[in-house]
């Protein structure tokens, strides 16, 4: 299963995720790139990653992706899957 990944360490900023530098980042990148795609969502392991982190990002890519999961691609969890029209 080919998985596009957003790594959420990549919205660290000074080693921890801050809310509004965060949805700062969140507002700016460009979600259409994961129009129909099978996405995961990978969280830090050396920082702890707060729900509303992957709530937000979810919500963003509900309105682009085919699927959603959540985790390690190998035991991946799915959350959420658009309907077939």
């Amino acid at each position: 299963m080919a998985l596009e990944t957003i790594h959420l360490n990549d919205f660290l900023d000074g080693g921890i995720l801050r809310e509004k530098s965060f949805r700062k980042q969140v507002a700016e990148l460009d979600w259409s790139q994961y129009t129909n795609k099978k996405v995961i969502i990978k969280g830090c392991a050396d920082v702890p990653v707060p729900t509303w982190a992957y709530l937000i990002i979810t919500a963003h890519l509900s309105h682009f992706a085919k699927k959603i999961y959540y985790g390690e691609p190998r035991y991946a969890v799915e959350i959420f899957s658009q309907k077939e029209s």
